[in-house]
């Protein structure tokens, strides 16, 4: 016979499973619910909700990542600025400016206003977390900035002319090497950048990298881009919770690599040049004049620094170079009024040194030009507001917000430019017809205590470069139909082959035995 217990299951044990889903659907409603009163308190009152832009962008930072990563940042917040105006508020805690009065406000000193913090999120982890002058506090900046100033100064780089021209002589001399029949197609993003990445290798370290020599990459500028690249994946990361153990993830791996590369050959490249001689003036010779004091910089910080040099000192100088010369193969009349003040200037190569490009004053407003319309870094370098608030460009703005002034927007915008999509060097030799642009909102170096430290250079190389060019070749596209300026870009352009046929001028055929 079945003996059984008689007894069932409290009802209390029975309904467990119910209770369990109970409470889980009070949860999720819950968070639900504090998402919601998030997303409507970010659109509708939050201290930046009077800024216009967007609701998508104004209630969650998605929109901004879903942008970075795709590579068409900085053209979404130019046409955001043509929508909405002169502010936008593209995340819950940050806007975009174009004002000109901004730069001042933002990225400048005022009395009473120091400098504004960088938003250290946006830029790429340093070697060993080491400050840097991109990405350090104030006192750190200033120690950098001085010990590097005086290899950048006028007098410096005058003495450094013989061996910025060496490298100009050679880049002419393999470009008429590997002219077959008169013409030949080049891809002039590689020789630019083989130029500019060693003499900055030549003039930071004392040694090329033998680019030109070998007429081909070396392995450092390959990776170049990679390098750069990480930063964005470290933006992202870095807005969510945990962010150390998400950039691995969202990183792809080649980036990853490219980055390890680079430190790793920076390194190696800095040790080097700690252990020779210090006779040689290169841009670290006033370095290691302090080592071991407190003025000097530790290794780490060598390694750093000596990254964002070679970066700096070589890829921003070849992607302008790259875009004037297909933006002047774009435009004839501007090409045949550069080649008229070049070729009329000098009659022999001999003749273009640095001090004589410096009179080619529509040469100057070619490369103006062409770092309006094809800025080498077209983002928004971020800032972010003292805890008491600010004014900038006439809009009280709450601290803690981070605030930039977008390259792209600003020198595209049509309330500051007249004909802003258009080439027209003009605008900046006093051309009546653009007597009402604001030439102000465009600033190409940055602003104020943190500027570029490398402008001087970047025009030394870009006007005896783009001289010598003009002076010895006749350039057309190859493909003149491609729209190379069609780019994506995490922080710098990734640049397409820029294929341009070099055919050798006649004047200029006697002069290819002397380099």
């Amino acid at each position: 016979m079945a003996v059984t217990s008689g007894f069932s299951a409290p009802e209390s044990a029975q309904n467990a499973p119910n209770i369990a889903l109970a409470l889980l659907k009070l949860g999720f409603m819950l968070i639900s619910l504090c998402l919601i009163s998030i997303l409507v308190y970010n659109i509708y009152f939050h201290p930046l909700s009077k800024f216009p832009g967007p609701k998508s962008m104004a209630a969650t930072r998605l929109p901004y990542m879903r942008l970075m990563l795709s590579g068409r940042f900085p053209q979404k917040t130019k046409e955001l600025h043509q929508q909405y105006g002169a502010v936008v508020r593209i995340a819950p805690d940050e806007l975009s400016f174009i004002d000109s009065e901004a730069w001042k406000a933002i990225y400048g000193t005022r009395v009473g206003h120091g400098q504004k913090a960088k938003d250290g999120r946006f830029y790429a982890p340093t070697f060993q977390n080491a400050p840097s002058i991109i990405l350090s506090n104030d006192a750190d900046h200033s120690r950098f900035r001085r010990l590097l100033s005086h290899a950048f100064s006028d007098a410096s780089l005058r003495g450094q002319e013989p061996i910025i021209k060496s490298y100009i002589d050679l880049l002419m001399q393999r470009l008429r090497e590997n002219i077959d029949n008169g013409t030949s197609v080049f891809n002039m993003v590689a020789w630019y950048n083989f130029t500019t990445f060693d003499i900055i290798g030549d003039l930071a370290f004392g040694e090329p990298f033998d680019c030109l020599k070998n007429s081909t990459y070396h392995e450092w500028v390959s990776i170049l881009l990679g390098s750069i690249n990480i930063s964005v994946y470290a933006n992202v990361s870095r807005r969510l919770p945990g962010s150390k153990y998400i950039l691995p993830y969202i990183t792809p791996k080649r980036i990853i690599a490219q980055r390890s590369t680079h430190l790793a050959l920076t390194k190696e490249k800095v040790n080097r040049r700690v252990e020779k001689s210090n006779d040689r003036p290169d841009f670290f010779a006033n370095i290691l004049k302090h080592q071991d004091t407190e003025k000097g910089f530790s290794i780490p910080e060598m390694i750093t620094n000596g990254s964002t040099l070679i970066i700096a000192g070589s890829e921003t100088t070849a992607t302008l170079l790259s875009g004037v010369t297909y933006l002047l193969l774009k435009n004839p009349r501007v090409l045949a009024k550069l080649q008229d003040e070049i070729r009329s200037s000098f009659t022999v190569e001999e003749e273009i040194t640095l001090e004589a490009c410096n009179k080619l004053e529509y040469c100057l407003a070619v490369l103006t030009e062409a770092l309006r319309v094809y800025p080498p870094v077209s983002i928004g370098l971020p800032r972010i507001v003292d805890a008491q608030g600010d004014m900038i460009a006439g809009h009280w703005v709450p601290g803690g917000t981070i605030v930039s002034v977008s390259h792209l927007a600003a020198s595209h915008s049509p309330t500051s430019f007249a004909q802003a999509t258009e080439f027209i060097p003009e605008r900046h030799l006093n051309d009546p017809r653009f007597a009402n642009d604001d030439r102000n909102v465009m600033q190409p170096f940055s602003f104020g205590p943190r500027n570029c430290i490398g402008r001087n250079l970047a025009y030394v190389e870009m006007r005896m470069i783009l001289a010598r060019m003009i002076f010895n070749f006749d350039m057309e596209l190859e493909q003149p139909e491609q729209d190379w300026l069609d780019q994506k870009t995490f922080v710098l352009w990734e640049k397409p082959d820029l294929a341009v046929r070099l055919k050798l001028r006649s004047h200029s055929e006697g002069q290819a035995s002397q380099f």
